[in-house]
């Protein structure tokens, strides 16, 4: 199963069966591909999870996705999904703390 194969794309998705799949990553690191593993494996239809930078002049990540039954590719796509409400809420905390201190400051 091929989703997307083009030197364009972010995203290529290779692999024959729908519950095993690799998804190929353009210009991304060890940032993305470590949160995001940690997100798939919270997810109890993951068999299995995990990320590789083949080489550090490959601008590329592989990330590994094998599940229980169902599609890799829906699990893989609510990863992302929960990964940004993640990411929205610590913003979110951290702005409202920012705020809270630059008004102490000010009364102080």
């Amino acid at each position: 199963m091929e989703i997307a194969k083009d030197n364009e794309s972010k995203l290529e998705v290779s692999g024959i069966d729908e519950t095993c799949l690799t998804f190929i990553l353009r210009d991304e690191d060890h940032t993305l591909g470590n949160s995001l593993r940690y997100v798939l494996m919270k997810n109890p239809q993951v068999r299995f999870c995990g990320y590789s930078i083949p080489h550090p002049s490959e601008n590329i990540m592989n990330i590994r996705v094998e599940t229980y039954k169902g599609s890799a590719a829906d699990v893989f796509r609510k990863a992302l999904l929960d990964l940004r409400a993640i990411s929205e809420h610590i913003k979110e905390s951290f702005t409202v703390k920012v705020e809270e201190y630059h008004t102490r400051q000010e009364n102080e």
